[in-house]
């Protein structure tokens, strides 16, 4: 069932400045607590308040996103479990995080989160990896993701046709092969 805090995810996609604002005064403060309380910086709770927004701004752009709690507690747990990956980059010893009663969701919004973090991981791994291929397999593989033909993709590039297609296949393994072969691989549960 659609959430009365839903506004919030819609003044994202739309860019309602009023409503952001009101979500900015009404929800950064327990992000700073948090962040603060766990070994982090005012500057830190507010980088990795902006991330969970952009998170769920992406989310809610490329999928039909339906909140089904309040945002308070969606949003907090997408900030907690940014800034648990974020200390454990870190490798800080000092977390102190003790909320697991604080709120009652249910089970679906913490797999909404859950899926929300992972597919970030995996984007992120994979942006990492088709930056390590060369020029020519990364241009080719971003025109032809951009729904082109190959046809036309063969044309931009000034080769044939059979080439491109070749071509994209030898990346398109290249690349599965470079995230396979990654130690994040197995853990991303692809």
């Amino acid at each position: 069932m659609l959430h009365p805090d839903q506004r919030y995810i819609d003044a994202l996609v739309n860019n309602d400045t009023i409503v952001l604002h009101e979500l900015y005064q009404k929800y950064s403060g327990k992000i700073k607590w948090l962040v603060l309380k766990n070994s982090g910086t005012a500057s830190d709770a507010a980088d990795i308040f902006q991330e969970a927004l952009l998170s769920i701004y992406n989310k809610a752009k490329t999928q039909a996103f339906i909140l089904t709690c309040p945002l308070d507690a969606f949003l907090y747990l997408v900030c907690k479990n940014k800034w648990m990956n974020e200390l454990s980059k870190r490798k800080s010893p000092r977390v102190t995080i003790d909320d697991v009663a604080v709120y009652n969701l249910g089970e679906d919004p913490i797999k909404q989160v859950e899926e929300l973090i992972l597919n970030e991981q995996r984007n992120d791994l994979l942006n990492k990896k088709i930056a390590e291929l060369g020029e020519n397999c990364r241009q080719l593989l971003r025109l032809s993701w951009t729904g082109k033909p190959m046809e036309e993709v063969a044309n931009i590039l000034n080769v044939s046709y059979g080439y491109v297609r070749k071509k994209k296949c030898e990346c398109m393994a290249k690349l599965t092969a470079m995230i396979k072969q990654s130690d994040q691989f197995n853990s991303l549960k692809w």
